[in-house]
């Protein structure tokens, strides 16, 4: 049996799963600093975070019998793992159980987007009639680029294909796929489609992929969609593209800073937010839910 602590918010399956498994829960979801973990982390042999926890080097260094963290979701931005692995902690995710969910929710970006749904929405409730003014665009027959072809990145090309949609990609670490989608370097990638849509963590290594000059090198009218991580787009040029209009529109999901202060961008006209809520379905969260606790139990089989 071992001694777990829920410090994020799980679904009541994943309870059921664990508790039934014989192991003894803790729950803690308030929010809390690493440095507030650290206070109560001592004599859990496992921690649950989603994404609202922090674990940092002064959570890891008070604990003293940790053995495994499990991240419901995808991202680990939140955890210092290269530290707890060093520490002979084991770190896990739950890397497709949100999948379907993020992937549709870029997709709806895209769709509202180009028929202006945000707009139109905002400006009838003020009783305007702008049938005239909204002047959509199809998907069918646009270039998509997708960069990262990873789950969620496949699960996006899956739905696009069927629309009609050409779909490329640019990912250093997939080479091969059984889809419909053409692999091509980054430069092309952004010379070439109509749309771009990034999932991919924030590393050092993807830190602004879209910047000032990813931007210049894209079409005039791009649409750029951000549901993977804050920090792969540099918000101050995506703004800049937005204001110049090189960009014509952008769907946003994550931010530089959550919950975001950038109401410059959150109102613009052209743009399309959500609070990070790509992986928030009933469908989603239940899926994570059973990974975590199969994650765990047989971890301590």
């Amino acid at each position: 049996m071992a001694k777990i602590l829920i410090s994020d918010p799980v679904s009541q399956k994943c309870i059921e799963m664990l508790e039934n498994a014989g192991h003894e829960l803790v729950q803690k979801t308030e929010k809390k600093t690493p440095e507030e973990l650290a206070e109560i982390i001592k004599g859990f042999d496992a921690v649950v975070v989603r994404s609202a926890t922090k674990v940092r080097k002064v959570a890891i260094d008070a604990a003293d019998n940790l053995k495994l963290i499990v991240r419901g979701g995808v991202g680990l931005d939140n955890i210092d793992c290269d530290y707890a692995t060093s520490k002979g902690i084991k770190v896990s995710n739950t890397p497709t159980a949100s999948s379907q969910s993020v992937a549709e929710l870029a997709l709806g970006h895209m769709l509202a987007l180009y028929r202006f749904l945000p707009d139109s929405n905002i400006t009838m409730r003020k009783g305007e009639w702008n049938k005239k003014k909204y002047k959509g665009k199809e998907v069918a027959g646009k270039t998509i680029g997708i960069i990262g072809l990873g789950n969620i990145g496949k699960s996006l090309a899956k739905k696009a294909i069927p629309l009609g949609m050409k779909v490329i990609a640019y990912d250093p670490y997939v080479k091969t796929t059984d889809l419909d989608v053409e692999f091509v370097n980054f430069d092309k990638l952004l010379k070439i489609s109509d749309i771009i849509s990034l999932h991919i963590p924030h590393t050092d290594e993807t830190h602004y992929i879209i910047d000032e000059n990813a931007i210049s090198k894209m079409k005039d009218g791009i649409m750029i969609i951000n549901c993977a991580r804050g920090g792969v787009v540099d918000e101050k040029a995506l703004l800049a593209g937005l204001n110049s209009c090189k960009v014509a529109w952008a769907g946003i999901d994550s931010y530089e800073e959550e919950p975001t202060q950038n109401m410059e961008l959150l109102t613009h006209p052209n743009v399309s937010v959500t609070p990070h809520i790509g992986a928030a379905t009933k469908e989603a969260q239940a899926r994570v839910g059973v990974e975590v606790a199969d994650i765990i139990i047989n971890f301590f089989k």
